[in-house]
């Protein structure tokens, strides 16, 4: 979902990578759009909302930090770009993680429809708990696509590639009913359910009932700050009325969202909890209070607050499978893959046909590198059709784990994919896109623009072999191995020295002629979607079919050490070998695959670029890889 909300915290650039397959959930410290520090909060507000927490560019949150834990700093953490080689890209992050928009509502506040919801009940469609949707689609960047090819593991997917999905746009839409809508029974079958009746209210609210029911009206009809004076003089006057603290809430949610305010949105965050805890207060109502301020959590980044959330609601409501799905994609945003699978095992053994658990479920397995056992859970949940499920990350991984086994059936499920919109075509699988780039497996110089980077490197490329090599001998630490299980048998290694567009000063002193050729060309340097990197490969290496994560970048490969016989990169239906002091470039977010089969090492030059197309603006803001 590229959308930026315009909250002081970017929180809607959150990407996920997977490492080793493994789902992680970062802030976007890759988005080129910074990360801004949370307002300024006070005493009573740090006390209600996650112990204080700031708003963390991150998202890595201190492991000790629980819902009542003090404070945690809002220093935005430093990737380490001194790196002695090529780094897993920072933890998967959904980072990204953008909830809802809230400019949507903002923009239309008449929309709502004023005669769907009342005070003694909302109806509802029975459908994925928007807590769910928003915490998918920030998991849809945890759960994200296939690193990238012969670099590094990357993405799990920016918001899902930079497209919104509907669930969480149906989300933005209707912030307040959504969460009254939750789902009030287990879901295990995916098929359709009858509209249900929330029952917000409890004995005192029904004696106050016409008063609560002016006070949402006012709310419905997009009249915010009327309706939270309102709700407040309600909650002044009657403190244990829980519908009138959730009708706080909601407003206090639906105004931050007019003001594109953190400071307001931490305040609603805190009222629904307080309408929560009220004594008496209706299931209906705590689950919906609950739920939706994990959502909100979670919008703000504030993933481990949104974990003890959604596991009170889990306390409270055992029987429930909604809140457990939302709890695992909760756990797989932090990167804890083993608690998540606890949580999806527990749903499984509840709901069979959950196809929800199914799919994460099997990714987490797929992350494990059990790929034949991942399969009939990430095929089974896709083919429920179940909310949630019909996400680019699910049919990429399903693909993948196909391929891996020897089942060309893979390429049905990466057609399903295309034809879903998850893939720009059935080769070119990459979740991370910019729409209209021109796109192509393989490219020349002049198609480029970049020739005279071309020809620099061809004419250097003496020298910067000599300099690799001269790593390679000194220091054999420096080219750690691949780790993001691409390859199915070989040693490859990998040295970084420019990640996301940062430069890594201890790996360029190493080979400093190298580096201050580079210098001279912003279009590599600056490319916070790719790489610049040696890659030594050596004999008996096959790398599996993948893709990279984006198709705003260009790879080439300048030719260092090439066996005569042997070596050969597969980019779409055609093949090709490098050469020593040549260029190769092809788009690596279409599907390749190399083999090295000759008899000595086989070293390229990575260089990554800006794909030619994209202004200077989107290179200024698109969010790293």
């Amino acid at each position: 979902m590229d959308r930026s909300v315009t909250f002081t915290v970017n929180a809607s650039h959150m990407h996920t990578h997977t490492h080793m397959g493994l789902l992680t959930l970062c802030f976007d410290h890759s988005s080129g759009l910074k990360q801004e520090p949370a307002p300024p909060m006070t005493p009573e507000e740090k006390a209600e909302t996650d112990g204080g927490a700031a708003l963390r560019p991150q998202g890595e949150e201190s492991a000790e930090t629980t819902e009542d834990s003090p404070t945690m700093s809002e220093a935005e953490s430093e990737l380490d770009y001194e790196i002695q080689a090529a780094v897993p890209l920072p933890a998967f992050v959904e980072e990204d993680f953008v909830a809802d928009d809230p400019r949507e509502d903002a923009e239309h506040p008449e929309g709502r429809d004023a005669d769907t919801i009342d005070t003694s009940g909302v109806s509802v469609e029975e459908e994925e708990s928007s807590s769910r949707d928003a915490m998918v689609e920030s998991a849809r960047e945890v759960t994200s696509s296939k690193l990238t090819q012969e670099q590094e593991s990357q993405m799990e997917v920016e918001r899902l590639s930079e497209a919104g999905s509907a669930a969480s746009q149906t989300t933005a839409e209707k912030p307040s009913e959504a969460i009254e809508g939750q789902k009030e029974t287990s879901k295990g079958s995916g098929e359709g359910q009858k509209k249900k009746k929330a029952k917000l209210l409890n004995k005192l609210d029904k004696s106050i009932k016409a008063e609560l029911d002016a006070a949402e009206k006012l709310r419905k009809k997009g009249k915010v700050e009327a309706a939270l004076k309102s709700f407040e003089a309600l909650v002044r006057q009657h403190p244990l009325s829980p519908r009138a603290r959730y009708g706080q809430a909601q407003a206090e949610d639906d105004l931050a969202e007019k003001r594109r305010s953190n400071d307001m949105l931490l305040k609603a965050v805190a009222s629904y909890r307080d309408a929560a805890e009220i004594p008496d207060a209706a299931p209906d109502l705590v689950r919906a209070a609950l739920a939706r301020r994990a959502e909100r959590q979670q919008f703000l980044g504030r993933t481990r607050g949104a974990v003890a959330t959604l596991e009170r609601l889990v306390q409270i409501f055992p029987d429930d499978v909604s809140p457990k799905n939302d709890l695992g994609v909760a756990f797989l945003l932090l990167g804890d893959n083993q608690r998540a699978k606890k949580v999806y095992e527990e749903v499984l053994a509840a709901a069979p046909a959950d196809g929800f658990a199914k799919v994460h479920y099997g990714f987490i397995l797929k992350s494990e590198n059990k790929i034949a056992e991942s399969i009939p859970y990430l095929k089974e949940g896709l083919e429920s059709g179940e909310p949630g499920t019909d996400d680019g990350r699910f049919y990429f991984h399903l693909g993948d784990a196909l391929q891996r086994v020897g089942d060309q059936s893979a390429y049905h499920w990466y057609r399903l994919g295309h034809e879903r919109g998850h893939f720009a075509s059935v080769w070119q699988r990459s979740l991370y896109n910019v729409d209209g780039l021109k796109a192509q497996p393989w490219w020349t110089p002049e198609e480029t623009g970049y020739t005279l980077l071309v020809e620099a490197l061809e004419r250097n490329w003496e020298s910067i072999r000599g300099e690799a090599l001269a790593v390679m001998d000194r220091r054999t630490g420096h080219f750690i191995p691949e780790e993001e299980n691409l390859r199915e048998k070989g040693e490859w290694g990998q040295y970084t020295l420019w990640q996301q567009g940062k430069k890594s000063s201890t790996s360029c002193q190493a080979v400093p002629k190298t580096c201050a050729l580079l210098e001279k060309f912003p279009e590599a340097t600056g490319c916070k979607r790719g790489q610049i990197k040696f890659s030594a490969m050596q004999p008996g290496t096959h790398v599996w079919p993948h893709t990279g994560p984006t198709n705003c970048r260009l790879r080439m490969h300048l030719g260092l050490v090439v066996p005569r016989e042997g070596c050969r990169i597969r980019c779409t239906d055609s093949s090709r070998a490098w050469e020593e002091g040549k260029v190769l470039i092809f788009d690596d977010s279409f599907e390749h695959e190399v083999w090295q089969d000759a008899a000595s090492l086989r070293l390229v030059f990575i260089v990554d670029v800006w794909h030619p197309q994209l202004t200077a603006q989107q290179r200024r803001t698109l969010g790293a890889i």
